[in-house]
């Protein structure tokens, strides 16, 4: 993944009959619409599109609310309590740094349940900013109070054969420095240290708002806790605020501390740790 410099809109599709019989308007109006909601009414408030730099009204991508279930274990798996109480079930029980665990699926809680903090989408009131020297990036539109719950990594979980096929055509097109990707690896270490499970997450083309986050030197502002519902297979990233967040700011966080490309995208995160490259390691 990497920082969002000034991206030019894709190549225009060839416009059919309906298209061209929407009058000048209505297109005005459909872009407006998109541009003061990047979640299309799917998150709790709005998340607009702020630019003062160019004419750029919104980014195009599809938005997915949350990760899908596809490696739920498909069969009644969860707790058995009541009236959406979880305070001493094993759901409820902490794994450790770095992880948390929370109802799913298959739990009779309900989704009422003070058990499922990351799983009602967006968990704050956040906009989505445009930069001269970043591109888009997302900020906070009100206080957030450190260890607040502020969204969810959508996009689409991939294969690491697709991974790895995706992050070669991204890096072809990163090149050309008209392009940036947003495709998450994440790597949860097993117990016994000896293996690790590797997740990958690819915002590009489908996701949510968490796709606009950019890197920050110093670690930024939030932390990424591995969050696994009861019955899931694949754990969900989740960010939390590391400290007080004042209202206005940009949240961000670390792509990491490898960067085996000395002239790889340049980092404009403004930290006085700045290594001016962006993080880049072995796919």
């Amino acid at each position: 993944m990497a920082s969002h410099p000034p991206t030019p809109l894709p190549a225009r599709p060839r416009l059919r009959r309906l298209d061209l019989q929407i009058p000048p308007r209505d297109r005005q109006i459909i872009t407006a619409a998109r541009a003061s909601d990047a979640s299309g009414g799917s998150e709790s408030h709005p998340i607009p599109f702020i630019n003062a730099v160019d004419r750029v009204p919104y980014a195009h991508f599809t938005y997915s609310s949350s990760a899908d279930a596809a490696f739920d274990l498909g069969f009644d798996v969860g707790c058995r309590c009541e009236g959406g109480a979880c305070e001493g079930c094993a759901c409820a029980e902490g794994v450790g740094f770095g992880l948390k665990r929370e109802c799913g699926r298959g739990c009779r809680c309900g989704s009422g349940c003070g058990n499922r903090e990351t799983q009602g989408g967006v968990g704050a009131r956040l906009r989505v900013v445009r930069d001269p020297r970043k591109g888009w990036g997302l900020h906070v539109a009100e206080f957030v109070r450190e260890g607040r719950f502020v969204c969810e990594y959508s996009g689409e979980y991939v294969t690491n054969e697709e991974a790895k096929r995706r992050l070669m055509e991204y890096d072809e097109l990163t090149s050309g420095g008209q392009f940036s990707h947003a495709l998450l690896v994440v790597r949860e270490h097993l117990p016994s240290r000896r293996a690790c499970l590797r997740v990958n997450i690819d915002a590009t083309r489908i996701g949510n708002v968490a796709r606009f986050i950019n890197h920050s030197c110093d670690g930024g502002n939030l932390t990424l806790i591995l969050v696994r519902n009861t019955g899931s297979l694949i754990p969900r990233l989740c960010f939390f605020a590391s400290r007080d967040i004042k209202e206005g700011e940009e949240i961000t966080f670390s792509y990491g501390d490898v960067r085996l490309r000395p002239d790889g995208p340049p980092c404009h995160c403004g930290s006085t740790g700045c290594f001016g490259v962006l993080p880049s390691e072995q796919t």
